[in-house]
């Protein structure tokens, strides 16, 4: 039965909290080793700890963390989105796993759910420790992505402006401006829509997760281009994306992008959900598969379901 055991290590910004998932806490053979990053925002109780979970019960050791500035992690500013620390704070976690008895040398994988796609595949762009990528329904933009979701060249310009009117406030006052990440009636919000994930109790919208978003981050945001980093990416890889998800034409041009022919092209299975696979696709060795229903202690339990529908909307 998989366990948890709660962790921390050391970032740049300071300690970072995670829960280390493990397969069994009698097995004799350590296990090849896999990050989970979640969403953009998020803290670890939303979505990354189920993940972390499942993987535990088919044979990995997984870890989930929270960021820099989010959830139980130190750092400032708090609730700060940037892709460069994200992926700063992957390879923290990578050192942690490498120095840890449970975890098989030489086995890392990472696993990257919606924006989160952005950096785990920039992390495993950089660091030659990733032996396999998987990313689920991810959000990968460019500016021409960024320009068809925030409102063409006007709203990115607008965006910015914010950005460095925050930062000055920031950087004179010590002060963070922030806008709520989810809300339907404030149209500065990072999603300005009513998202039943981020806002049902039941689901999301748990007391853990602040909702805000720190304004000065959207410079750095929007001037990512997680499709450029596509060619750089050159550990097998799978890719689980839909027609119905968000931003299929980033997943599409990152798919196109990768630097070895692939198996499969496009999003095109009959099904709400496709996947294409880099040839050499195999996520670290592991144990066959339990046939028993996963059980671990886990701070707030998330439907499966109810995830599945949130990645396949939102970022």
């Amino acid at each position: 039965m998989p366990v948890r055991e709660q962790v921390s290590f050391v970032g740049a910004k300071g300690k970072l909290a995670g829960n280390l998932y493990l397969p069994d806490a009698d097995a004799a053979a350590a296990a090849a080793g896999v990050l989970v990053a979640g969403t953009w925002t998020s803290v670890k109780e939303q979505m990354a700890d189920r993940y972390a979970q499942e993987l535990a019960a088919r044979g990995y050791a997984a870890l989930s963390f929270d960021f820099s500035g989010y959830g139980e992690s130190e750092g400032q500013p708090r609730d700060y989105e940037s892709p460069a620390a994200k992926a700063d704070d992957l390879g923290a976690a990578a050192d942690f796993l490498a120095g840890h008895p449970a975890v098989a040398d030489g086995t890392l994988g990472v696993l990257g759910i919606c924006a989160g796609a952005m950096y785990a595949s920039a992390f495993a762009a950089q660091d030659t420790r990733v032996r396999a990528l998987a990313l689920i329904a991810p959000w990968l933009h460019d500016r021409r992505v960024c320009e068809e979701n925030y409102g063409g060249p006007e709203g990115i310009a607008t965006k910015k402006e914010a950005a460095a009117e925050a930062r000055r406030r920031y950087e004179e006052a010590g002060e963070v401006t922030y806008v709520p990440v989810v809300s339907g009636n404030i149209p500065e919000a990072a999603m300005p829509f009513d998202i039943d994930f981020y806002l049902n109790p039941e689901r999301g919208g748990i007391p853990q997760w602040p909702n805000r978003y720190a304004v000065m981050a959207w410079a750095e945001w929007l001037d990512h281009d997680a499709i450029a980093l596509a060619s750089r990416v050159t550990v097998p890889t799978l890719l689980v994306h839909s027609e119905d998800a968000a931003i299929p034409d980033g997943a599409r041009r990152f798919h196109a992008a990768w630097p070895v022919p692939h198996s499969s092209r496009g999003l095109r299975a009959p099904s709400s959900t496709s996947t294409t696979r880099h040839p050499r696709s195999a996520w670290p060795p592991m144990p066959p598969p339990s046939t028993s229903p996963a059980r671990c202690e886990q701070r707030r339990p998330l439907d499966p379901q109810k995830q599945d529908d949130h990645h396949a909307r939102n970022r």
